[in-house]
C-alpha cells in the first residue's frame, strides 16, 4: 500500500484493476497465513491435553488394578486359612468318631472271657457265704413299703380326680306347642306345658305366634341337661295334657 500511495504521488498509475486484485491476494494470503497459524497452535494444544489425559487414565487404571490384585491375594489367603481349619476339625471328628466306634465293638479279651466263665469256680469261700439265696427280711420290708407307696399315691390321684368338677352338657331346645283350636285356653295350656318338671330341666321365655283362622302356637324354651332329660320325654309329658295339647315340635336345637 505504501509503494502503490508512493507511486501515485509521483505520478504513476498502474492498471487500477489488477493492483486492487494483487492487493486483495495479499490480504488474503497474511488473513490465511494468521488463521492456519492459530488452528495449528489450538490443535498441538489439544494433542498435548489428550496425551496428558490419557497418561493419568492409564496411571489410574494400572492403579486400580494393583489394588484389585491385592485384594483378591488377600481373599485366597483367607480362604485357604479357612478351608485349612475346616480340615483339621473334620480330621479331628472322625479320630472321635472312630475311637467312639472302637470302644462300642470292643469285645472281652480271652482272659476277661475264661474269668466271667470260671468265676463261680475262682471264687472263694467267702464270697459264697457273702450270697443270699433265699432274700433277706430287709428286702422284703422294703417292697412291702415301695408297694404302699405307690398305693397311697394312687389313691390320692384318685382322690384329686373325684373331686375336680365335671363338664355338664346341656343343651338349649325351642318347643312349638300347638292347641286343638282357637278356642283353647292357651294360659292354661302353658301353665300345663310348665308342669313338667324334673331333676336337669329348667323352663325359660315363652310367646304366643299366629298360625291361620285365628289358632296361635305357643313357643316355649328350655334348658336340659343332656344326660338326664331327652326330647322324648318333653314331648311324652306334654302331649300328655290331652284336653289342651294336639302336638309338641321341636322348633329349635342347641348345645350350650
Amino acid at each position: 500500500m505504501a509503494a502503490l500511495a508512493e507511486a501515485m504521488k509521483a505520478g504513476i498509475w498502474f492498471d487500477r484493476s489488477k493492483v486492487e486484485s494483487a492487493e486483495d491476494k495479499y490480504q488474503e494470503y497474511l488473513a490465511g497465513t494468521q488463521s492456519s497459524g492459530g488452528e495449528v497452535s489450538q490443535q498441538i494444544a489439544e494433542a498435548r491435553k489428550k496425551i496428558q489425559d490419557t497418561l493419568k487414565e492409564s496411571g489410574s487404571s494400572s492403579k486400580s488394578s494393583s489394588e484389585d490384585v491385592e485384594s483378591l491375594k488377600k481373599q485366597v489367603k483367607d480362604l485357604t486359612g479357612i478351608i485349612t481349619n475346616m480340615n483339621k476339625k473334620f480330621e479331628s471328628l472322625e479320630s472321635r468318631l472312630s475311637a467312639l466306634e472302637g470302644k462300642g465293638s470292643t469285645t472281652p479279651s480271652k482272659p476277661a472271657e475264661a474269668a466271667a466263665q470260671n468265676g463261680v469256680e475262682d471264687s472263694d469261700e467267702d464270697s459264697d457265704s457273702d450270697v443270699d439265696l433265699f432274700g433277706s427280711d430287709e428286702e422284703e420290708e422294703d417292697n412291702e413299703e415301695a408297694e404302699r407307696l405307690k398305693q397311697e399315691r394312687i389313691d390320692a390321684y384318685k382322690a384329686k380326680k373325684s373331686k375336680k368338677p365335671t363338664l355338664i352338657a346341656k343343651s338349649n331346645i325351642i318347643l312349638d306347642v300347638k292347641p286343638w283350636s282357637d278356642e283353647t285356653d292357651m294360659a292354661e295350656l302353658e301353665k300345663c306345658v310348665r308342669s313338667v318338671q324334673t331333676d336337669g330341666l329348667l323352663w325359660g321365655a315363652s310367646k304366643l305366634v299366629k298360625i291361620a283362622y285365628g289358632v296361635q302356637k305357643l313357643q316355649i324354651t328350655c334348658v336340659v341337661e343332656d344326660d338326664k332329660v331327652g326330647t322324648d320325654f318333653l314331648e311324652e309329658e306334654i302331649t300328655a295334657h290331652e284336653e289342651y295339647v294336639q302336638s309338641v315340635d321341636i322348633a329349635a336345637f342347641n348345645k350350650i
